[in-house]
């Protein structure tokens, strides 16, 4: 019999038993396999809480690394913080708040509509848009940054821009960006959109030292920013982009078309319409003189003397200055027409002043253009007198008992190895003291020293305000020593007054702006220079110098002028020094190198731009009664003592 096959069983034959068993299993196993899901499920769940952390850790240790040393945002309504000092003219009128120049604080709703519609057209369309940062415009920026592997493009809001202005250094780092994204998002949470705006106008730098927009409007348009046409905003609008470069006084053609694109920019955002663009882009505009502009020199000098007078005080200031705005522009014409007129070149430098006869300085120039150059030349550019030092020898002689008809020989005069010459080598044997003056000449003005006595020369200089060394030698008599403009001013001042010493100032007083007195300027007299006998022979004498001597184109038209040329060794300097109606005024010109100005002499342009500052100086302010000049008795009695 062959083997039987093995069968599976039918599967309804098989074993109840068998079945569960099996049924089990797999239940088990999807019970098994439920709990690893759930496990790992768990694990995931704990890895992704892990680097959530750790990124928590992370970003807080990012803000705390970027926001560590963000300024205090308490400081903001104290932007202004720190010494300002409010200067004020000598009939109490607003010249400048010194270091800044920031007009009065203005509300938007003060504002002309397109004044604020230009800066958003330009600076930020979207502002009303956004919560303090625009991410599109950051995406954009970090793109192009990235590209070029420095920060080329900022992306920045307005209000990011006001963040920084307001707390943050203009260096272009990805730090000063992140705390620039912080607190703009801070400003934003503080502020209504309308509040941040008007920030932001009131801060902002529109170049030439003006911050805000009113500032800007004075600086200029001469106007408030309450009166700004479209024209006018669209050009402040402008400057923001490069305040130097668009500056409508310096750069007018760039500054127009700068504003044309403003006005097209407001176009496209909506705010005006194109007839309003069309008239606005045909409008001319007139720059204005400017509010903050004005006697920059003389400013930086006030400045200067008020904080010596205010040393260890700290608080906002108010100081009442010696300042003269019609004198002031009596010295700007005058050097203006008189530069002209002698056809002094643009090249050769110049420094001018005018004081009164008790020291106030009312106007100065400190150089031709203060933008190129802020040294002042006529405080600090100490240069020789030349021969307007000369009248200093003659009063010596004069308080030693000489008189201006008394004669003397003019020839050369040799001391030592030293022999200088005449002007043009001319000489006029026997002449009278005011000839010799008058025609400035070396000879007998070297030989009248020698019989006074240098001693007794440098004594009356002294006297009268020259403060610096003065030279032992002969040379003494022809001016060698060097003095500034002011202070040779200062030392014809005693000419005007009737005979006594002044220290020049800029500072009359100086208060505390809540209240409050810091400094009073003391009695203008020093002391006695002269006695008024020795002034008013001596004044003949500087009369004549102007009438008939080299000092002729001095002359005034309706006042007599009383005055003295200088020229130095090949004509390096050359001054004109004199007095009219009861006011100083020094000219200066020279080359800062020190180099020769050609022929230029003391009698030419120096004495040209003189006259013209002088005629216009005296209609501004005539002249008062000589009674009231000085108190000539007061000077005699001093002298005596």
């Amino acid at each position: 019999m062959g083997h039987a096959s093995k069968s599976r069983r039918p599967a309804s034959r098989r074993s109840p038993a068998r079945a569960s068993r099996r049924t089990g299993a797999r239940r088990r196993r999807r019970a098994m396999g439920a709990g690893k899901f759930a496990t790992r499920l768990i694990r995931h769940f704990a890895d992704a809480g892990f680097y959530l952390f750790a990124a928590a850790i992370a970003f807080a240790a990012v803000i705390a690394h970027f926001a560590r040393d963000l300024p205090d945002t308490d400081s903001l309504w104290r932007a202004d913080a720190g010494l300002r000092i409010a200067l004020v003219a000598s009939d109490g009128t607003p010249m400048r708040v010194h270091g800044q120049s920031r007009g009065a604080p203005i509300r938007l709703a003060d504002l002309p509509p397109h004044a604020a519609e230009a800066v958003l057209a330009v600076e930020d369309r979207n502002f009303y848009h956004h919560i303090g940062v625009n991410p599109f415009s950051v995406a954009r920026a970090l793109v192009v940054n990235s590209r070029e592997g420095e920060v080329r493009q900022g992306g920045s809001t307005l209000t990011q821009q006001l963040a920084k202005n307001l707390f943050l250094s203009p260096e272009r780092t990805f730090k000063r960006k992140v705390q620039e994204f912080f607190l703009a998002l801070w400003l934003e949470q503080r502020f209504t959109k309308d509040e941040i705006l008007t920030l932001y106008l009131n801060r902002v730098y529109f170049g030439a030292g003006a911050y805000g927009i009113d500032s800007a409007s004075r600086r200029y348009f001469g106007k408030p920013a309450s009166k700004l046409t479209l024209p006018e905003s669209a050009i402040l609008a402008g400057l923001l982009k490069a305040p130097s470069h668009y500056a409508p006084d310096r750069n007018p053609v760039d500054a127009g078309q700068r504003a044309r694109l403003v006005i097209d920019a407001m176009l496209k955002a909506g705010f005006i319409t194109r007839a309003e663009a069309v008239n606005a882009a045909r409008s001319p505009v007139r720059i204005g003189a400017s509010d903050f502009a004005n006697a920059p020199y003389f400013v930086d000098h006030a400045v200067s003397e008020a904080r010596a007078s205010a040393k260890g005080v700290d608080a906002d200031l108010i100081v009442r200055t010696t300042f003269d705005r019609e004198l002031q522009g009596a010295l700007e014409m005058g050097v203006v027409a008189g530069s002209a007129l002698s056809g002094l070149k643009s090249d050769i430098e110049l420094a001018a002043v005018i004081l009164d006869g008790e020291g106030r300085i009312k106007a100065m120039i400190g150089g031709r253009d203060y933008r190129a150059s802020q040294f002042n030349r006529a405080t600090h550019a100490r240069r020789q007198a030349g021969s307007a030092f000369k009248p200093f020898v003659y009063v010596a002689a004069i308080d030693m008992g000489a008189d201006p008809l008394d004669m003397i020989e003019d020839s050369r005069v040799t001391i030592g190895a030293w022999s200088p010459d005449n002007y043009k080598g001319q000489y006029f044997g026997e002449v009278t003291l005011t000839e010799a003056l008058a025609r400035s000449l070396n000879g007998a003005t070297l030989r009248l020293q020698e019989e006074t006595g240098r001693g007794a020369v440098r004594l009356a200089a002294k006297r009268f305000g020259i403060d610096g060394p003065l030279a032992q030698g002969p040379s003494l008599a022809l001016g060698v020593d060097e003095v500034s403009p002011l202070e040779l001013a200062a030392a014809y001042a005693p000419f005007a007054n009737g005979g006594w010493r002044v220290e020049p100032y800029a500072v009359e007083r100086v208060d505390l702006a809540d209240g409050g007195r810091v400094f009073v300027h003391a009695a203008p007299y020093v002391d006695a220079a002269a006695s008024p006998r020795t002034i008013a022979k001596a004044n003949e004498m500087l009369a004549a110098v102007v009438e008939w001597g080299t000092g002729k184109a001095a002359r005034l038209s309706r006042h007599r002028a009383f005055g003295k040329t200088g020229t130095t060794q090949n004509n390096r300097d050359a001054w004109f020094a004199g007095h009219a109606g009861g006011l100083v005024c020094v000219v200066w010109v020279g080359r800062d190198d020190d180099t020769s100005m050609g022929d230029i002499t003391g009698g030419g342009a120096p004495a040209v731009i003189w006259r013209e500052i002088m005629e216009r100086a005296l209609v501004a302010r005539p002249p008062r009664p000589a009674a009231v000049l000085a108190p000539a008795a007061m000077a005699d009695e001093a002298l005596r003592g």
